[in-house]
């Protein structure tokens, strides 16, 4: 069986919707055979629990989680153990050895990185800002309140990506804590309850450039079946060991084919309409 951990740097990172690495355990009775730090390849949380699935995980291991990513992941068969800390290592053998609960969706945030922390135990409100997985990083009247906000974004050609509206459903985060991409965090940061504003993002304020080394190019021979596939087609490629790496095809030729696994947002302007609905 394989078991994944959210990872930072040895420990149970604390936030799952953000994460940037899960660290895989092969098991076999109930012993560690081998271990791997894997990233989660730009993916959003809506398809963390795919990918993880895809990697034949059967059991995460995270800090915190909201209700919405466990049933996601309850839905793609794997078991959670939230409520984690410390060491990734000592945390899987504390499963392995029948010690290690789970505080379930351990917050009853929603928002639109789907996290949550470990340290309240389920009892965050609004200015929060202790624990750990809510820390305010940012300065400004809403920091480390919970908002409540419906939002509709865009590209410069007006092409929608994404709309709370559309979904019927209002976005709920705590403001300043890294919750959301740190343009939209700032920008709700000074809003009053009621107002309605428009923003543009600029890359660095959103999603980042594109990694050039994350773009790379392969014999067709190569990979079975990419002899099928189009430019700007979105298909998932696997590593030798199996993990599945999302990618867009960039271009190819009667010899080569060429990938880029960047996040499809990476470089990108970004404008935004923000209607704050409440201050929690």
């Amino acid at each position: 069986m394989k078991i994944a951990v959210t990872y930072d740097n040895g420990t149970v990172f604390q936030h799952f919707g953000r994460t940037e690495y899960f660290k895989i355990y092969e098991i076999d009775n109930k012993q560690i055979t081998s271990s791997e730090v894997i990233g989660n390849n730009g993916i959003g949380h809506e398809a963390l629990a795919d990918y993880l699935k895809e990697c034949g995980v059967e059991v995460l291991i995270c800090g915190g989680m909201g209700p919405g990513a466990q049933n996601a992941l309850a839905e793609a068969g794997i078991t959670v153990y939230s409520g984690a800390e410390g060491d990734a290592d000592k945390a899987v053998q504390a499963y392995l050895n029948g010690k290690l609960a789970s505080t379930g969706a351990n917050c009853n945030h929603h928002e639109h990185e789907e996290e949550s922390c470990s340290g309240c135990e389920g009892q965050c409100e609004s200015g929060c800002g202790g624990c750990p997985g809510h820390q305010v990083l940012l300065e400004g009247p809403n920091a480390g309140k919970t908002v409540r906000v419906h939002y509709r974004g865009t590209l410069n050609d007006g092409t929608q990506f994404d709309s709370s509206y559309d979904r019927g459903t209002p976005l709920e985060f705590i403001c300043g804590t890294g919750m959301m991409i740190r343009g939209f965090d700032e920008a709700v940061l000074f809003m009053n309850q009621g107002d309605k504003i428009k923003i543009h993002l600029m890359p660095e304020d959103a999603y980042g450039m594109p990694n050039p080394n994350a773009i790379f190019t392969v014999k067709i021979s190569d990979i079975a079946g990419t002899e099928n596939l189009t430019v700007g087609q979105r298909v998932v490629l696997r590593t030798d060991r199996g993990y599945p790496i999302p990618v867009r095809v960039t271009a190819k030729d009667d010899t080569t084919i060429t990938f880029d696994s960047n996040h499809e947002m990476a470089g990108k302007e970004l404008n935004f309409e923000i209607e704050l609905l409440e201050i929690l």
